[in-house]
């Protein structure tokens, strides 16, 4: 298997990675892409994968979120912006939509509890507004109402729960120095090390994303810069993750929205490119040290076995119990799904 020279740390751990040489994706732009990664569409308004997932598998978290959403910014390319659309509930009840939880000063703005109020007061606000909630959806049996109860006992529980997650200081020193992170930074790096501890804690669903890929000039010093910022942090995850012999129940996915063109733009930059591009999985039912699919010899066309998105999400949900065919909702008198009426489940990737 094939890794540059700039990830040492994700080449020392190829054994565990499963690698797609052969993935394909309908859009060029960045929103629509991101978009079509994130819901199987890029018209905006569709459900993202997490929200799916939990939708059809719950949450095992009793004080978090079943979907979270974590954000980094890196040097070396262009912030492009990423929508919270790529994290919402889209027309399912909005209780499944992911919640953002910054990395830098207060993880969810306004969850604190205000000035002068006790733990005690603001369990008996949060109890008298829901049940007069409870009143009114008994009148008019709207879903979003159910939502707004779900939240807002979420909300309070949050309150004494996020402080705690996200306080790195509690982690090991040498554990800091493995993800190569400090607490409070807001990097990646500690975004994977949060990632492990929801998954501890039975989140379903976590999405990092990692900004300024863009490279459209100074590739050669952007992407030194990007694989500083995630190479070590990738192999930390996963190791930390088998350590703990959870890596074979967590699936952990690496990818971009699409990749970028083998040939120059503007001398020294890449454009966009959905022809063929690579992406990595790892753990949970998907089978390692496995190198799936190829490129022509310049890397512009996929050639064999090319994937698609759809194809991905259908695999992705095998991976985690779920035939992609009958997750579906009926939206606009059709049963909408994650996979359209696409999708094949890629066998050769599952163990």
């Amino acid at each position: 298997m094939e890794i540059c020279e700039l990830f040492p740390h994700i080449g020392s751990v190829v054994d565990e990675l499963c690698l797609i040489r052969s993935m394909t994706t309908e859009a060029i732009n960045h929103d629509p892409a991101h978009m079509f990664m994130n819901t199987g569409s890029q018209i905006a308004g569709r459900p993202s994968m997490g929200s799916w997932l939990v939708y059809g598998l719950g949450s095992e978290a009793e004080n978090l979120p079943g979907f979270v959403v974590l954000t980094s910014l890196g040097r070396g390319g262009q912030n492009q912006p990423i929508a919270a659309r790529q994290w919402a509930a889209g027309f399912l009840p909005s209780r499944f939509q992911g919640v953002h939880l910054r990395g830098k000063g207060d993880p969810v703005l306004y969850l604190g509890t205000p000035p002068g109020v006790t733990r005690s007061q603001q369990r008996d606000v949060v109890s008298a507004v829901n049940q007069l909630n409870q009143h009114h959806d008994t009148i008019v049996d709207d879903p979003e109402i159910a939502t707004r109860i779900v939240q807002y006992e979420m909300a309070f529980q949050m309150q004494a729960s996020v402080p705690e997650l996200m306080d790195l200081s509690r982690e090991p020193a040498t554990m800091l120095e493995h993800y190569g992170c400090q607490p409070g930074d807001g990097s990646f790096a500690s975004n994977c090390l949060l990632a492990r501890r929801l998954a501890e804690r039975g989140v379903r669903f976590i999405q990092l994303y990692h900004k300024d890929w863009d490279h459209h000039g100074a590739v050669k010093q952007g992407i030194e810069f990007k694989a500083e910022e995630i190479d070590r942090a990738c192999m930390a995850l996963i190791t930390d993750l088998k350590q703990r012999d959870m890596l074979r129940d967590t699936l952990v996915v690496w990818a971009g929205e699409f990749g970028r063109t083998p040939m120059s733009q503007g001398g020294d930059g890449r454009d966009h490119h959905n022809a063929g591009f690579s992406i990595w999985l790892a753990g949970g039912g998907i089978r390692p040290g496995m190198v799936y699919g190829a490129t022509d010899d310049l890397g512009y066309n996929a050639v064999e076995d090319p994937m698609d998105v759809h194809d991905l999400h259908a695999t992705l949900l095998r991976a985690l119990g779920i035939e992609h065919t009958r997750l579906s909702v009926k939206f606009q008198g059709l049963d909408a799904r994650l996979t359209g009426i696409a999708g094949r489940v890629v066998k050769d990737l599952l163990v």
